[in-house]
């Protein structure tokens, strides 16, 4: 069966209308990219000062020079990540491991991600791509900023661990500061990270948030998803949450019984961050998490991810999912 290399619908060889339409703006785009990994390998080595986008992944600028994608050093439309090398396991699956993570997001769970699709190398080689949100469509940059950014961390004031020495109620707080609208935004950040948690992604640090402002009325908002992957796949044992979910070193007494978060922990969150909603619309927001169980296998069948680690993932949120109940 042939599956869309965008949305994962079934009976097609390349991306369906649907996804040429919100990645490339209805033209033709192949899911072929007019070059091999070497030559992106070469063009990165070439460039490597002026062409990095932070991250710890390998990433690269395009644009769309008609129906084709080319490399560029600036003003790309699209970031490309290929295969990243390093000491991990199963980094050639990283691609459809981030893939089916944010279209699990966005298909089942109605979290706004990072436009995204699978893509190939000439040669063959897999890579994952995503149209940036921070670009309008007449090409102009839309002011952004990360959370690390926000909070003034960096590794010269604050060291290596900078992106990670937080919590997710510190961003909360200062969402409180800047989001003239923030029981919106908080709903949704919430179940942001209830999602990170459900599928274990253990890297979601300060700089994987952000806010962007509102081009029609000038406020800021929380920007789509993006870097959502499970984690478990590539560094088995790592940490349930990049960031604790409580600042000041709290812990509730589920947490110090057990050293795991589970259902308690998750609802007390809800009320530290959503204090303006009803308890009833937080457990709404907490339950939808432990539903669609058949959606996500649904999916999970079609990525593109090996059946052994097709196995692993979906074991990964079944656990996830059972804490998430207690």
């Amino acid at each position: 069966m042939n599956y869309c290399p965008g949305c994962l619908k079934e009976g097609y060889k390349t991306y369906c209308n649907s996804c040429r339409n919100l990645l490339f703006g209805g033209k033709k785009v192949e899911h072929v990219l007019p070059f091999s990994r070497p030559d992106f390998d070469q063009d990165k080595l070439n460039h490597s000062e002026k062409l990095s986008i932070s991250g710890i992944q390998i990433k690269h600028s395009l644009f769309l020079d008609g129906s084709k994608l080319k490399l560029c050093e600036r003003d790309g439309t699209y970031i490309l990540k290929p295969i990243p090398h390093g000491p991990f396991n199963n980094l050639e699956h990283v691609p459809a491991n981030e893939h089916i993570s944010m279209q699990i997001a966005s298909q089942v769970f109605n979290i706004n991600t990072a436009s995204n699709a699978i893509i190939y190398f000439s040669d063959g080689q897999m890579a994952y791509i995503t149209k940036r949100f921070d670009v309008a469509e007449d090409g102009t940059k839309l002011s952004q900023e990360d959370f690390a950014q926000i909070m003034q961390r960096s590794e010269p004031l604050n060291g290596k661990n900078y992106k990670y020495d937080s919590s997710y109620e510190d961003i909360a707080k200062y969402m409180r500061t800047y989001i003239n609208a923030y029981p919106i935004e908080a709903e949704k950040f919430y179940k942001l990270v209830l999602y990170n948690y459900l599928i274990s992604n253990g890297d979601a640090h300060l700089k994987n948030f952000s806010l962007y402002r509102n081009i029609e009325f000038g406020d800021y908002l929380l920007t789509p998803a993006y870097d959502i992957l499970n984690t478990s796949l590539h560094v088995p044992g790592e940490s349930d949450t990049a960031l604790e979910l409580f600042s000041g070193g709290y812990t509730t007494e589920a947490y110090k019984a057990g050293s795991k978060y589970t259902r308690e922990d998750f609802y007390e969150f809800g009320l530290k961050v959503m204090n303006t909603t009803s308890p009833k619309r937080m457990e709404k927001i907490l339950n939808e998490m432990l539903q669609n169980a058949d959606k996500i296998k649904e999916l999970v069948d079609k990525s593109f991810l090996p059946d052994e680690l097709k196995k692993v993932y979906l074991d990964s949120i079944q656990i996830r999912r059972e804490r998430m109940r207690r």
